[in-house]
């Protein structure tokens, strides 16, 4: 700060060894105000010049230190005025978090200063010094304890990920491509079929409604994980956006869990354990050699009983695991700021974030084979129909047969 140039000169030459220019210029035109680069010690005589100076008044060992005090990296560190609006400068393969950033100007007497110790912070870096005197923070490259969505990704996730996709892409081209060849040869093959009510009103909105709302959150998920492929689009309001559906998403999924155990439509998915195994292995049977054949199914579908074993199983792991360890850590994401102990006790975004985008992965490949898997009904469109209309065309039952 301004020191009076007065009562500099009049605690100085007390000692009865003034030399001008040591310290600072005195220039009585400055009105006796020292200057902000006379405040600065950038040389020993300055540095001895305020040491005797301090000893004099009294202190002991007298000398130059600094410190840093830390701060955690969140939206809130800093106050409007300072804020930086534009979520790219952070948030994408260029982010500034993970640059250098000044903490000083100049290092009085070249003393690195160091960090004031903090247990509920992990300081991941080093305090260096530039070559032309300015202090640095310099973060570590490491992603061992930061993670910033929009620029960091497990490359193993990301591979598993795409390589799940590659593999159902691979088996329905396969698979369908056999059904299309031996359909050809099957032209005379015709089944007696029947139109039955296999859909309620609320049943076909709530799956459209989830379906919509799940593919949304993996686009615009998609987009937060990897926003420089996607720059046209700004990451604030996809970021909204995402959160916005989610919360829908997981209104709907209460919603639905609420009405499947109120009308007992739960149980349509819970395997029986009885015979399970021998179902399950009938009905892969069915869906690797059967259905080339022109065969029936071997499970029939009514409206008190939709799927089958394998359908079953696979909707009891994505309805009871995939989709509530979603949602968990997506709000663990989303809460990452506002409550950070339960975060960080489960590993922070570090954990959370790679955990997310498998599980995201995960429902691109399924949601591949599910549309795939809509096509091997009576008809390859009747099953999607049936999620519009309600009427599903099915293979008349034996019974319905000896009955008519």
């Amino acid at each position: 700060r301004p020191v009076p140039l007065d009562s500099l000169k009049k605690a100085y030459l007390e000692d009865g060894e003034y030399h001008p220019g040591i310290l600072m210029r005195f220039d009585e035109n400055k009105d006796g105000i020292l200057q902000d680069d006379e405040l600065i010690i950038d040389n020993k005589e300055k540095e001895q010049f305020l040491t005797d100076r301090l000893s004099l008044l009294g202190l002991s060992n007298p000398r130059i230190m600094g410190e840093v005090r830390p701060y955690s990296i969140n939206h809130d560190v800093a106050n409007g005025e300072w804020a930086i609006k534009d979520c790219d400068a952070c948030h994408s393969d260029t982010s500034r978090v993970n640059q250098d950033f000044q903490l000083a100007a100049v290092v009085p007497g070249n003393v690195t200063p160091s960090f004031i110790t903090n247990k509920n912070l992990i300081i991941d870096g080093q305090i260096i010094t530039s070559e032309d005197g300015t202090l640095l923070f310099q973060p570590s490259s490491s992603e061992d304890y930061l993670y910033i969505l929009g620029k960091d990704n497990i490359k193993w996730v990301d591979m598993f990920g795409l390589g799940a996709i590659f593999i159902t892409l691979g088996g329905i081209c396969v698979h369908g491509g056999l059904r299309i060849y031996n359909s050809k040869r099957n032209k005379s093959f015709e089944q007696e079929t029947q139109e039955v009510y296999m859909y309620s009103i609320y049943e076909r909105l709530w799956h459209w409604l989830q379906t919509f709302a799940i593919v949304i959150l993996i686009f615009t998920g998609l987009i937060i994980h990897k926003p420089d492929i996607f720059g046209f689009l700004g990451f604030r309001g996809i970021v909204l956006i995402h959160n916005v559906i989610a919360f829908i998403l997981g209104v709907n999924a209460f919603l639905s869990l609420f009405y499947h155990l109120a009308s007992g439509e739960i149980k349509q998915f819970l395997p029986r354990p009885k015979g399970f195994f021998d179902q399950s292995i009938t009905q892969a049977k069915y869906y690797l050699q059967g259905i080339f054949r022109g065969e029936n199914h071997p499970f029939e579908k009514t409206p008190e009983k939709k799927l089958n074993p394998l359908q079953q199983a696979t909707y009891f792991a994505i309805l009871n695991v995939l989709l509530p360890l979603q949602g968990i850590t997506g709000l663990l994401i989303w809460g990452a700021q506002r409550w950070p102990n339960i975060s960080g006790a489960l590993g922070g975004l570090r954990y959370l974030a790679p955990i997310h985008s498998l599980i995201a992965w995960l429902f691109v490949a399924f949601i591949i084979l599910h549309v795939y898997l809509t096509t091997t009904g009576y008809r390859p469109m009747s099953g999607i129909k049936a999620m519009v209309m309600g009427w599903e065309e099915v293979e008349e039952s034996h019974q319905h047969k000896n009955e008519s």
